[in-house]
């Protein structure tokens, strides 16, 4: 199972003992823990702890555009070209 919780981590700007400490486990805890198989309920509260939706927590093999826009105070999630197309010819209209 590949997981994002190290990545996650950097984007966040926060230390893997800092996560072990939102979750109350030590360092060593969580690194055996994510090493061998952790549990769904162990995965919740990481995900809780970082604050995302528990299935970001999963490597996706997904390639290319991927991401958020805010416009106006609105944010737009964006999965391809197309989307970027579209949100485009939106904002056009306005």
């Amino acid at each position: 199972m590949n997981l994002r919780i190290k990545e996650i981590c950097k984007e966040q700007g926060i230390m893997m003992k800092d996560l072990a400490e939102r979750i109350n486990i030590t360092e060593v805890g969580l690194s055996k823990s994510l090493n061998g198989n952790p549990t769904i309920g162990r995965l919740q509260e990481i995900s809780d702890a970082l604050n995302v939706d528990f299935i970001e927590l999963f490597t996706t093999q997904k390639k290319g555009v991927l991401g958020y826009i805010e416009y106006d105070g609105d944010v737009y999630k964006i999965n391809s070209i197309s989307d970027i197309e579209k949100l485009l010819e939106e904002i056009k209209g306005k």
